[in-house]
């Protein structure tokens, strides 16, 4: 897998912050707190569950802050291929949920507003969703902005991992993972790989002390 990394590596947020052991998420695994809701950039309070489309659901943890996510000199990001990816898995049936789970940081980027803001001004198309105490990043087992977790029309796991194997720049993409797993599972198809790794910046929890 190749990553161009070099001129992002050095805000040294690979790592997962320390914090009670969270789940490894397995294929085949019902979609976690289908039922709990969120609130979405629009003020509606959303569960993943209603999202589902007819062949399935694509959940991404992701913020407003993250150089892997908004680029960083050097690196375009993955934030920009968002809008084309949304409509391309509502295409195929695939409802879309992107949640910011990084509640360390709702004074410092990743507000509700700050949402509202950016879902506006990168021509997001899905669900932004604010996941309080990062309660749904728990329970997937989400580690880093971006996760990638796509169900199908059951709810049941069938891909997790990355977008595709460049985050500096789309031009470059060799290996369109996300895409090639959204097609196949329309279509019924095998998905392979159906893991792949999943790069980014810890997602910013808080002390465990301060959860409700």
């Amino acid at each position: 897998m190749i990553l161009k990394l070099a001129s992002i590596a050095a805000f040294g947020l690979l790592a997962t912050v320390a914090h009670d052991p969270l789940p490894d998420l397995q294929l085949g695994t019902v979609l976690p707190k289908a039922e709990h809701k969120m609130k979405d950039v629009s003020g509606k309070a959303i569960s993943l569950k209603e999202l589902v489309g007819g062949s399935g659901l694509l959940v991404v943890f992701s913020c407003n802050t993250c150089p892997f996510v908004v680029g960083s000199e050097g690196s375009e990001g993955w934030e920009g291929r968002y809008p084309e990816l949304a409509a391309y898995a509502q295409r195929y049936g695939v409802g879309v949920a992107f949640v910011n789970s990084n509640e360390a940081k709702r004074d410092n980027g990743d507000s509700f507003a700050d949402m509202q803001a950016r879902y506006k001004e990168k021509g997001y198309s899905g669900a932004y969703l604010l996941d309080e105490k990062h309660v749904v990043a728990d329970a997937f087992g989400a580690r880093t902005t971006p996760h990638v977790f796509l169900f199908d029309k059951n709810m049941k796991l069938v891909y997790k991992g990355a977008i595709d194997d460049n985050v500096a720049s789309a031009a470059e993409v060799k290996e369109r993972w996300l895409h090639n797993a959204i097609e196949n599972l329309a279509s019924g198809k095998a998905i392979e790989p159906a893991l792949t790794r999943n790069v980014g910046c810890s997602i910013k929890r808080v002390a465990q002390e301060h959860k409700h």
